[in-house]
């Protein structure tokens, strides 16, 4: 059977399952003002306002403008640039070894890819930071395994971080401002003391639903101990014991080399694809709509879409097209394990796009 049509066949069979649904958004009438215009400003502060009324630390915050004056002086944080060295080292020696290794040895690297970035795309970014959809305690275990095997920071820390990113997008308080260059919002903003309007906004988010999720808190409370073994020692020892890989093999292309591809692919999003591509849901927006780092990210690419709808689980309106992670969270919405996926309606696509898009839009 076609692609499309299995997913269409898949998503009428969740319709008419009470356990799957998927809440479909139609964006909200803008405010009117007493003169009879419409407020641009006021309607882009809070868009989701009646669509997901526990949720509104992810929106973006056009009313926020940095302080006037020069930036602090940068701290670096020597740990963090000697780790970081050495890691990409490793990996660069991990692909010279790549010829050499057993065969399984590459399907267990690359499992292991797909999976910590699940936890980071299905798990950290579209479940725990939007909230865009609903997980049953089975799949929230199994992406909080797969989130502490990516080691990205602990998923409470990720999801406040990120919620940041996006209310205060491109400026000081962004964590990763990419109006600071490829190499700051791709590494360079973990090699340095955050800049202090991050811990300042990032202090003022309501995190009551992460701090209310006990296995967030386990996860945290336990984090270094369980990223050293699910990180680094679990994936070196399995090719190890089970097929004979050597230990040199296995430590520095199924462990260093891999996890250095996953934080790139990762750090893409944040670099590439708030510089490089195109803007056909909003022009005023830095995000854009790049597929090469989608094909990486397991579907994070389409990120001039998702700035403009959060909310919506697939980050993208294409739903599978070059989006493992949504075809992921829909596998298991077909399993009962998924569900209150929110998803934006085409009318108000449309709309968005007739209203700020850059003119590239496709159809299709």
């Amino acid at each position: 059977m076609p692609a499309h049509l299995l997913q269409e066949e898949m998503a009428s069979s969740y319709a008419s399952s009470s356990t799957t649904t998927t809440t479909t958004i139609t964006e909200p009438p803008a405010r009117v003002l007493q003169n009879g215009e419409s407020n641009p400003e006021k309607n882009l502060l809070h868009p989701e306002e009646d669509i997901r009324p526990e949720m509104k630390d992810d929106i973006y915050d056009p009313s926020y403008k940095d302080k006037e004056g020069p930036r602090p002086k940068l701290e670096y944080v020597w740990r963090n640039i000697i780790l970081m060295s050495l890691l990409h080292l490793g990996a660069l020696y991990g692909i010279i070894l790549i010829p050499t290794c057993k065969v399984y040895t590459w399907l267990w690297g690359f499992a292991y890819y797909i999976i910590s970035a699940l936890g980071i795309t299905a798990g950290a970014h579209r479940l725990w930071s939007h909230r865009s959809y609903k997980a049953r305690l089975p799949l929230r275990v199994f992406l909080i395994i797969a989130n502490t095997m990516a080691f990205q920071n602990d998923a409470y820390e990720w999801a406040r971080d990120h919620r940041v990113h996006h209310k205060f997008s491109e400026t000081d308080a962004d964590p990763h401002n990419a109006r600071r260059g490829f190499f700051f919002s791709h590494v360079g903003w973990l090699l340095v003391r955050k800049h202090p309007a991050v811990k300042e906004k990032g202090g003022l988010l309501d995190l009551s639903d992460l701090k209310a999720e006990k296995l967030l808190m386990f996860q945290r409370r336990h984090y270094k101990p369980a990223v050293l073994l699910m990180c680094f020692i679990l994936p070196t020892l399995v090719p190890w014991y089970f097929w004979g890989e050597t230990f040199k093999h296995s430590l520095y292309v199924a462990t260093f080399l891999r996890y250095a591809i996953v934080l790139n692919a990762t750090w893409l999003v944040n670099s590439a694809a708030h510089l490089y591509g195109y803007r056909p849901y909003d022009k005023n927006i830095n995000p854009r709509e790049n597929i090469l780092v989608s094909l990486g990210a397991v579907g994070e690419g389409f990120h001039n879409y998702h700035h403009s709808f959060p909310y919506d689980y697939s980050t993208s309106e294409y739903r599978w097209h070059i989006n493992l992670t949504t075809f992921f969270i829909d596998c298991m919405a077909a399993l009962g394990l998924a569900y209150d996926r929110k998803k934006v309606s085409k009318a108000a696509v449309l709309a968005k796009i007739k209203r700020t898009g850059d003119g590239s839009y496709k159809s299709g």
